[in-house]
């Protein structure tokens, strides 16, 4: 039976025109009132989440920058945050800056929408994107002396070459990494970086152990990129909508687009009790 409900936000439950399907929303209202837990588990900070998600949303938990931290939806506190230490930070500075890479520094949660960064010069349209629509959040990294603070993350802003992802990868240790495609051009890639354990799928695990020792086999996921990886692996009833990268669909079952209510379609399929609720409202 299933007790909890995690989907991603943008490409999942979000269209594409960053609204909500009157289907998805109803959807959302009768899992709560079938006392079922919903978690939207998303790469955004509380933040960037808050443009998008109302006060008074119809979910019971946030799982904000793909897992770094936890919000109880109901009064917005967090229950959960983790963080980088200053000197492994420094590490990963060194290493993007011996790169060429362009990357930030995100602060610690709850203000990790404001962050540092740092430009190797060349062209990239996505991160001076980026840069633009947080310009009142971000400023400059100052290079030769050792960064000051913990941060939540690192984001490396890189062209859509899988094979500069993982050159870097392999050189990162003690740290957990995420590859994302950019949801500014859709093709970029974004090499998320995080304390060692984190991701989606951990703060999932965290949770489940948070509300009474739910299962894996009781959670229904739904997502649509690479940064949902560890949360659709976490469980056996896992779904992809089908503007998801076709490599993944390979290994996942596929519902609809997000522009086609599939978050709506998946908790059908799976939630065999669901049509019956339906039909009594």
């Amino acid at each position: 039976m299933v007790k909890m409900v995690v989907t991603d936000l943008d490409g999942t439950l979000l269209s594409s025109n960053s609204d909500y399907s009157s289907k998805n929303l109803s959807t959302l209202h009768l899992l709560g009132e079938m006392g079922i837990i919903r978690v939207i588990a998303t790469g955004r900070s509380p933040y960037s989440a808050s443009k998008v998600i109302p006060n008074d949303f119809p979910i019971d938990y946030l799982v904000f920058s793909s897992g770094a931290g936890i919000i109880r939806w109901s009064d917005k506190s967090i229950v959960y945050t983790t963080e980088l230490n200053s000197s492994k930070v420094q590490e990963i500075i060194d290493l993007f800056v011996d790169s060429s890479v362009d990357f930030m520094v995100q602060e610690p949660i709850p203000q990790n929408h404001i962050f540092h960064y740092h430009s190797s010069g060349g062209s990239n349209p996505d991160f001076d994107r980026r840069l633009a629509v947080y310009k009142d959040f971000c400023s400059p990294l100052i290079l030769g002396i050792s960064y000051p603070d913990n941060a939540t993350q690192l984001i490396a802003v890189l062209p859509p070459n899988p094979e500069l992802f993982y050159s870097l990868e392999s050189k990162l240790t003690g740290v957990k990494v995420i590859r994302a495609t950019s949801p500014l051009d859709g093709e970029s890639i974004w090499m998320e970086i995080f304390p060692e354990g984190v991701s989606k799928g951990h703060s999932v695990d965290w949770l489940c152990k948070f509300l009474g020792n739910i299962q894996p086999n009781e959670i229904l996921a739904i997502g649509n990129d690479y940064n949902d990886l560890d949360l659709l692996n976490y469980t056996p009833n896992s779904y992809l909508v089908s503007n998801a990268p076709d490599e993944l669909k390979q290994k996942f079952k596929v519902v609809a687009s997000n522009d086609e209510s599939g978050f709506a379609e998946a908790v059908e399929k799976e939630i065999s009790q669901f049509d019956n609720e339906r039909i009594r409202h």
